[in-house]
């Protein structure tokens, strides 16, 4: 009995010390690859096109467009929106279509670090990672990540890739109708095509540069 307490001990504390250092790493050094582009990859046969670009070298309009389409409170909340969960929650009950209210710091845990699917499991592990990357990142640090490799085309990944195969220029070059366009495609990248919008996708980009205007800037420390 001993033996077996001592293993499910190192276990638990493999579990929540593990996840500590690879956040702590990767506050400092470029995420390599991320679970979603090997599984891609190794199931689909799916090219990885992706390159590490530091957010200084990438357009301000993309990550005002993100927030504008993905999250509007990213600067101000802890990681999560309570308020987006509630009502999610609510329309889920009135059996109106899921949706999704995941936060830019939620996404990016979820891409960076875990498996896709749904599980108890994954969105337990996805909080977790969630706290520690508000506690450990800054802003814009996790901003970073996010704009590096979010998945923003097929085979596509993070604003140098999708600059350059979509819109055949280097991310600091991109407008700000472009970005919002990329920020049209992310709830479902491979569907939409910001390289050939559909007349869905030229709505929602008009919609996001609205926001945008309403929102101004973002500053980060």
């Amino acid at each position: 009995m001993k033996r077996l307490l001592r293993i499910i001990a190192i276990i638990l504390l493999t579990a929540i010390l593990l996840p500590i250092g690879i956040v702590a790493v990767y506050r400092y050094i470029p995420v390599p690859v991320t679970p979603l582009m090997l599984a891609r990859n190794i199931k689909e046969k799916t090219p990885i096109n992706y390159q590490w670009t530091p957010i200084e070298k990438i357009s301000p309009h993309l990550p005002l467009a993100v927030v504008a389409s993905e999250d509007n409170l990213f600067m101000q909340h802890k990681g999560f929106d309570f308020k987006q969960i509630e009502i999610a929650r609510r329309e889920a009950e009135e059996g109106k279509r899921l949706r999704g209210a995941s936060t830019i710091t939620q996404q990016t845990a979820k891409n960076l670090f875990l498996w896709q699917g749904r599980s108890w499991l994954r969105k337990g592990l996805e909080a977790y990672f969630t706290v520690l990357m508000e506690l450990m990142w800054s802003k814009k640090r996790i901003m970073e990540a996010y704009l590096n490799c979010i998945e923003m085309g097929n085979g596509i990944y993070g604003a140098a890739a999708v600059a350059k195969i979509n819109f055949n220029t280097t991310p600091d070059k991109l407008t700000k109708e472009q970005c919002a366009l990329i920020a049209a495609t992310l709830p479902n990248p491979r569907r939409f095509n910001s390289a050939k919008p559909s007349k869905y996708m030229c709505e929602r980009q008009k919609a996001i540069l609205k926001n945008m205007k309403n929102i101004g800037s973002i500053k980060f420390q």
